[in-house]
């Protein structure tokens, strides 16, 4: 009689253990483009902090806010405890933030910054990124030594820095003010200036040789300097350049990028582009991961327990480091 008594409560406290324990935490990632060489830096430095964590499930809205919509809508309905968000479209953020505040799923922005408007919906919301108009100084600063080191700079003689901008997606923040802020700080070291031309990249090494080739087809030698809002676009760039016999016969253009890729520190290294600006995917991905696992597990963010301070109770800023190459002396 006692046996069946003791088969018959295990019986029932089985299930009841097994429904009333406590699942591990899951973070979901929802990525603009895996094809992005810099947001490739960051989700890898997310996954490498992962390990023996909290796991993280990483999706590809491969360039399409609707897609990237469906995706964090998955990882609410599957009840993801966290969700760390790069937005194709940051003015789109607002929706994703009411979507995951109904539901109660805390939100981590990186590298494209949401409008204060929209973060200050929730208080489960928070951004991880730099401060663009920071990369646009540390740009202008560097290209605005070697034009006054380097007075062959100035092709024609006039005086005047002639140059292009190749730009990145239109309305995103980096693209902004990278290029007004990279604008201001020549003008502040006195330097005049005419701006050729200036077209999209969108980010890409493909569009910004596409660019490029443009530019060199209408204006040639009158080009003295090209800025890129990324590492990326100016590499492109320095391939039409190539092919177009610069760095050769038609002489050395100085070429300057951010983000201080892999591949753009190389091209640093070579001599091939003039400067770049380090933008510390690193921190950027374990500071993004610290604060969703912390959000996860429904705590608030500190310093102590994340390591980085949060400005305003919702922002951790990475800072940029300028990047000169072997040829900005």
């Amino acid at each position: 009689m006692l046996r069946l008594l003791l088969v018959a409560i295990i019986s029932v406290s089985l299930p009841l253990f097994a429904s009333g324990s406590v699942e591990e935490p899951r973070i979901g990632v929802a990525v603009y483009d895996f094809q992005d060489s810099y947001i490739t830096e960051v989700r890898n430095a997310i996954t490498a902090c992962s390990e023996g964590g909290i796991p993280v499930t990483i999706v590809d809205a491969e360039g399409r806010q609707q897609r990237q919509n469906e995706q964090i809508e998955r990882f609410i309905d599957e009840g993801f405890d966290a969700i760390i968000v790069n937005s194709v479209d940051r003015t789109a953020s607002g929706v994703l933030i009411e979507k995951c505040r109904q539901s109660g799923v805390p939100l981590v922005f990186f590298n494209r910054e949401p409008v204060k408007e929209d973060m200050a919906k929730w208080d489960k919301v928070y951004y991880v990124g730099a401060r663009a108009e920071d990369s646009g100084r540390m740009a202008g600063d560097i290209l605005a030594d070697y034009w006054l080191m380097h007075p062959e700079m100035d092709r024609n003689g006039d005086g005047v820095l002639q140059f292009v901008v190749i730009r990145g997606e239109t309305g995103h923040q980096d693209t902004e003010l990278r290029t007004e802020y990279f604008i201001e700080t020549l003008l502040d070291h006195s330097i005049p200036l005419e701006k050729l031309h200036e077209d999209t990249g969108l980010w890409s090494r493909e569009k910004g040789y596409e660019v490029m080739k443009s530019f060199i087809s209408r204006s040639g030698d009158a080009i003295e300097a090209v800025f890129a809002n990324n590492d990326d676009m100016a590499l492109g760039a320095i391939e039409a350049l190539q092919e177009a016999g610069y760095f050769g016969s038609r002489g050395y253009m100085p070429v300057i990028g951010i983000d201080g890729t892999p591949t753009g520190r190389a091209a640093l290294e070579n001599g091939m582009m003039l400067g770049s600006v380090f933008n510390d995917a690193q921190n950027q991905g374990r500071a993004a991961y610290l604060l969703a696992v912390e959000l996860a597990e429904g705590r608030i963010p500190t310093l102590d327990s994340i390591g980085y301070e949060i400005v305003d109770g919702r922002y951790v800023w990475i800072p940029y480091q300028p990047l000169p190459g072997r040829n900005a002396v």
